[in-house]
């Protein structure tokens, strides 16, 4: 893939992209943590230098836990040539993909961990920091980006807070919050954060990885790093499956939730297990006046990036169908390895309806932007 990307980039947008695009996912950050410290309080700069930060997960060392042979999980060729990491350098990122690839719209969801720790102080000021970083190095430079409210999310107080003093800065797309988290996302103590979101017309979303001090798996931690990779998208459907069995759609009607870098094509397969196995243990929720899947078609959105690929590509098309055209927003997972160019991310012969829904008006609908 990173051969094909290299050629593709120095092409003309037009002969990669005859479509404008929005990217829903893009890995932009600082190259380190130490980098926020223009925008953190001397107190908590101090604490960083003197005691470090403890995190959730102790074998954490990065994101993920498990090492790579790509540093930074990135495409070869997207590292700037004054050697500064893999989404870092606006300008390079600019030439290399939002021109290359016709990117109208680009949803910045940093790689760098801000939402774990265990000193809610410490992660308050970390997520605050990041925000502000995301405005001034980013957005500001580059207006076709929003970025993220990074928040942090274990402490719901902390998070209702700064979701409330980011709420009406175009700056920002949507509240990010991990798939991995400390309970289930339907907990009533995330709940809200949820109502934040809502009152600030925000959609809320929820990103593979993270650290919430479990196992990667059900049963354990896995041995191999390919085990922590499917497991995202395994973590997506066990936290699906809180917010729906919790009542949070039912309470919200309003609240918009997207699902990034999780995959899509397990959608089918847990609403009609939870539509048949809730038909017979309904008694046990009266709080849920409609199907599960109901509330999944009306109110939750994927990204396409990780898209699962079968051998027959009408497969992936039914699915589409399934899930729904106008529920799945395209996203690049850009700087990483497993990047999806938009000019092969669609095997299979569309509409224009399709298409331009697809790579674009989803995004630009659910988001707000002209």
């Amino acid at each position: 893939m990173n051969v094909d990307v290299r050629i593709a980039a120095s092409a003309p947008p037009s002969a990669i992209s005859r479509l404008a695009v929005a990217d829903c996912d893009l890995h932009l950050g600082p190259a380190s943590a130490s980098e926020l410290y223009l925008y953190l309080p001397e107190r908590w700069r101090a604490h960083l230098e003197t005691y470090g930060a403890s995190h959730r997960t102790g074998m954490q060392t990065g994101l993920p836990s498990y090492p790579k042979a790509q540093p930074k999980a990135a495409r070869r060729d997207a590292w700037p040539p004054n050697g500064r990491p893999p989404g870092t350098d606006i300008d390079f990122t600019r030439s290399q993909h939002l021109d290359a690839n016709n990117i109208v719209f680009g949803l910045i969801n940093p790689p760098t961990p801000s939402n774990s720790f265990m000193n809610p102080g410490l992660g308050h000021a970390m997520a605050r920091a990041m925000n502000e970083y995301q405005r001034e190095m980013l957005v500001a430079p580059e207006p076709r980006l929003r970025a993220s409210v990074v928040v942090n999310y274990e402490d719901a107080p902390g998070a209702v807070a700064e979701i409330e003093r980011c709420a009406g800065d175009p700056a920002f797309g949507h509240v990010l919050l991990l798939s991995r988290t400390g309970a289930p996302l339907g907990n009533a103590r995330y709940f809200p954060i949820f109502e934040a979101a809502v009152r600030a017309n925000l959609p809320v979303a929820v990103h593979a990885f993270g650290f919430g001090g479990n196992p990667n798996t059900s049963s354990g931690w896995g041995s191999y790093y390919i085990e922590d990779m499917v497991g995202h998208a395994q973590s997506c459907q066990a936290q699906l499956t809180s917010l729906v069995i919790e009542g949070v759609f039912e309470r919200l009607p309003a609240l918009r939730f997207v699902m990034i870098e999780g995959g899509f094509g397990w959608v089918p397969s847990l609403t009609w297990r939870l539509d048949k196995v809730w038909k017979t243990l309904r008694s046990e929720t009266p709080h849920l006046k409609r199907l599960p899947s109901e509330y999944i078609r009306e109110q939750v959105w994927f990204t396409t990036q990780p898209m699962e690929e079968p051998a027959n590509p009408a497969r992936l098309r039914d699915t589409i169908e399934w899930v729904g055209w106008d529920r799945l927003l395209f996203a690049t997972d850009y700087p990483h390895w497993d990047f999806d160019d938009p000019a092969y991310a669609l095997p299979f012969r569309t509409s224009e309806a399709e298409r331009e829904g697809f790579f674009r008006r989803n995004a630009m609908t659910l988001y707000g932007v002209s």
